[in-house]
């Protein structure tokens, strides 16, 4: 019984979420000749604060003032780093 896990980042449409389930599906219907009532879809959704990349949330990275990769949220400099 194929098992396929999905992880999102929240805020998608149900009818989006529908479709990629549907999508993946058949895709592996197709691929593995399994009886479709055997596929399992699972879609997590992730609250952005929940998801990062290169130490930045997605909710930093799209947020009004995220701060850069290695700058504390504080907004002063980084240890070894100087002012200008």
């Amino acid at each position: 019984m194929p098992l396929v896990q999905i992880s999102l980042a929240a805020g998608r449409p149900p009818d989006q979420i529908r479709r990629l389930i549907a999508e993946v599906h058949d895709a592996v219907v197709r691929a593995t000749g399994t009886d479709p009532a055997r596929v399992r879809v699972l879609v997590q959704e992730l609250p952005p604060t929940h998801w990062a990349a290169g130490g930045v949330t997605l909710a930093e990275r799209d947020g009004p003032a995220a701060p850069a990769p290695g700058t504390p949220a504080s907004g002063t400099p980084a240890p070894g780093t100087t002012e200008k």
